[in-house]
């Protein structure tokens, strides 16, 4: 079977688009010739800054034929009085490529109606790529578009060249006025081509070997860590290895050199963040660090080309580090000088939003919410946690975070404990913005978990007040990461807080703002929307949505104990029996929900009213089990929760299977709807039973 190989050329492209890019057309490519009825063996995708390249393996070279019935008019509207086709039945054939000799009838639900069989597929790849392969491409997506020179043809950047090559044959089609052909080119410098291939089997020797071309991702990552350690132990180190910049850097060059650069000794004075910030941020660099973790005057730079003269490439690189390191020793040697006080007074020029105040007025409610933090839940950080909360954001008018904005709250931590703070102070305002997202850690101590939820909880508490709600995808002031951070950070840290109360907590620190929605409607608004994200929390961690749902509908506010309960019902949802345990419980639940409009219902049993031995039998496990469901509960032991419940069925069964419970008698029949009432309650506490289906 025939290799299919397409390779789009283009100016460089982003880093930050590679892998998405590699994804894309991979599924794209692989869901079009499915769609045109060609089988292969794998698509496999490759990407540097100058091209993207698919190959299709075994890809066969005829159309799969398929027969299919195809329905026309209806038999009533076929023929006229005389027996003769209607102009309706011989369009039909006409339009199926068809005799009228072949159509014939078939019975539908709707009727007879008339029908052909049509013979599809058996068309040649060769004649199906050149519609396929556009395709492919225009369904490419972009973060930014971008068209060139009179075009209306956007891409992500502009398209040079195309090859595609159906094992020695050009699948001709034309894209952005490229046409397509088998000339590859190279590296732009090193071996720049055009290389013609004689088949789609030459182009990986072809671009490694006269191109200079690295065309797998991962070999490039591997050469370069490798050379990275090469490096680093030629002055007795090892890199430090940032791995969002190893990936971003693997996506700048098409083959890769690493070269080690120096600095002056002196620049170690400078925080370990500020230098490897310099060198990461500014200069694509990794820093050097000897066997303790301390940085070494090194850095090492991957350069796209291999230089004629090294060392005058290396100067280059030192030269302009050397700059952005004068820059950084001149802010830190002037925020050293600053007071934490005089920064506080400048935080009441900076706007936080708009309608909610300055970073002063902001700093100051975080002060008392983390006072309110560390009342519930850390007595012992009564005074550090509120300090902690009034100077977090004074770092934001220091020099340094005015230059290396990713350094804020990171040097709010350094400066707190350059300037006499306590460490517990100082540690707290470090880890304040975390977690940046899904995959970051939450803050590691206490005190940056709590001031983390604090800052986060003002800044939802302001937006919901003011309807700054995310809605489908705009959500400018990432409010879903702030509360699925605070979600994560009370989950993580095992820390029992009722998110409504919290939410109340927050908006009661907001003094004289002009809100439009009413607080206690922001309130509730903000409440459902961190279900809403725990929702979509669960589900993105595999729980199964039914499960999720469940659990979600015994209560959503305290995230650990959801988090708990949930992996806890994904146990016992596994577990034999639990079927019948569903469909037991589910019943009561129904049962309880129809009558709930038109009889108020307490779950207190009156047993003087209960006469039958199986409603008998169930009361007395309710009461037999209550104690130690209360001291299950306490302990959080939700496991052994789930099991009770299974201790409990046999009795609902045996009740359900004798009793009815909508009987004439008033007095017994609102007896056994308290006491389906009372199981309702016991296990609403646990999870929506209703909410699942078996």
């Amino acid at each position: 079977m025939p290799s299919f190989l397409l390779e789009i050329g283009f100016e460089e492209m982003p880093s930050r688009f590679l892998a998405s890019l590699c994804a894309e057309l991979r599924q794209g490519l692989a869901g079009l010739l499915e769609q045109h009825k060609l089988g292969f063996a794998k698509v496999e995708t490759w990407a540097t800054p100058r091209r993207l390249t698919a190959l299709v393996s075994e890809l066969e070279a005829v159309q799969r034929r398929e027969e299919e019935v195809v329905t026309g008019p209806p038999v009533r509207a076929s023929y006229d009085a005389s027996g003769n086709p209607t102009a309706a039945a011989l369009g039909f054939a006409k339009g199926q490529g068809a005799d009228f000799s072949d159509v014939f009838t078939v019975d539908t639900p709707k009727g007879q109606y008339l029908a052909v069989r049509k013979a599809t597929g058996g068309a040649m790849a060769l004649d199906l790529l050149p519609a396929i392969c556009p395709a492919a491409l225009k369904a490419l997506n972009f973060p930014k578009k971008m068209h060139w020179g009179s075009l209306d043809y956007t891409f992500g950047r502009p398209i040079r060249w195309i090859v595609a090559l159906l094992d020695d044959q050009v699948v001709p089609f034309e894209v952005a006025r490229v046409a397509s052909g088998r000339a590859t080119r190279g590296h732009r410098v090193m071996g720049p081509g055009p290389w013609e291939l004689g088949s789609a089997d030459d182009y990986f020797s072809t671009l490694g070997e006269k191109g200079r071309v690295v065309l797998d991702a991962k070999a490039r990552r591997v050469s370069i860590l490798e050379q990275c350690e090469k490096a680093a132990r030629a002055v007795g180190g090892k890199p430090v290895v940032n791995e969002r910049l190893l990936e971003e850097v693997c996506g700048l060059v098409e083959r890769p050199l690493v070269i080690l650069g120096n600095f002056d000794p002196r620049y170690l004075e400078l925080p370990r963040e500020v230098l490897l910030t310099s060198m990461e941020s500014h200069q694509k660099s990794f820093g050097v660090e000897d066997a303790s973790g301390k940085l070494l005057p090194h850095f090492l730079t991957t350069s796209g080309i291999e230089p004629t003269d090294v060392a005058l490439v290396r100067k280059g690189w030192e030269r302009v580090l050397k700059a952005r390191l004068e820059d950084a020793r001149f802010f830190w040697e002037t925020d050293l000088q600053a007071s934490l006080d005089a920064w506080l007074a400048k935080l009441e020029n900076v706007t936080f939003l708009a309608p909610l105040g300055s970073m002063g007025a902001k700093s100051r409610r975080v002060e008392t919410l983390c006072a309110w933090l560390a009342a519930h839940l850390a007595p012992e950080m009564a005074a550090s946690l509120p300090r902690a909360g009034r100077i977090c954001k004074a770092d934001l008018v220091s020099e340094m975070v005015g230059e290396f904005a990713d350094l804020q709250g990171v040097m709010g931590g350094i400066y707190a404990r350059r300037k006499g703070e306590k460490e517990a102070v100082a540690k707290a305002v470090a880890g304040q913005y975390l977690p940046l997202g899904p995959e970051s850690p939450v803050p590691a101590d206490l005190g940056g978990a709590l001031l983390a939820v604090a800052d986060k909880m003002d800044t939802l508490a302001g937006c919901f007040g003011l309807d700054m709600i995310p809605t489908g995808a705009a959500d400018p002031y990432a409010l879903r990461r702030q509360t699925l951070g605070v979600c994560r950070i009370l989950v993580e840290h095992g820390l029992r807080l009722d998110l409504g109360e919290l939410a109340r907590a927050a908006f009661a620190d907001y003094k004289g703002v002009t809100w439009k929605l009413d607080p206690e409607e922001a309130r509730a608004k903000l409440v459902e929307f961190f279900g809403s994200r725990l929702k979509a929390w669960l589900l993105g961690r595999g729980v199964r949505p039914q499960v999720a749902e469940a659990a979600l509908g015994a209560g959503f506010t305290d995230p650990w104990s959801l988090e708990a309960r949930t992996a806890a019902l994904t146990r016992f949802s596994k577990s034999q029996g639990f079927d019948q345990a569903v469909l037991a419980f589910k019943r009561a639940a129904n049962i309880i929900r129809k009558q709930a409009s038109s009889m108020e219902l307490t779950g207190q049993v009156d047993k003087s009213l209960l006469v039958e031995p199986a409603e008998l039998a169930l009361a007395e496990a309710l009461e037999a089990t209550a104690a130690r469901f209360e001291t299950l509960w306490a302990d959080d032991d939700y496991d052994a929760l789930f099991g009770l419940l299974g201790e409990l069925r046999p009795s609902v069964d045996a009740f359900f299977d004798n009793v009815m419970v909508m009987c004439e008698d008033e007095g017994q029949r609102r007896a056994r709807l308290n006491l389906l009432r009372s199981l309702v309650d016991r296990l609403g506490r646990l999870a929506d039973f209703s909410a699942l289906q078996v």
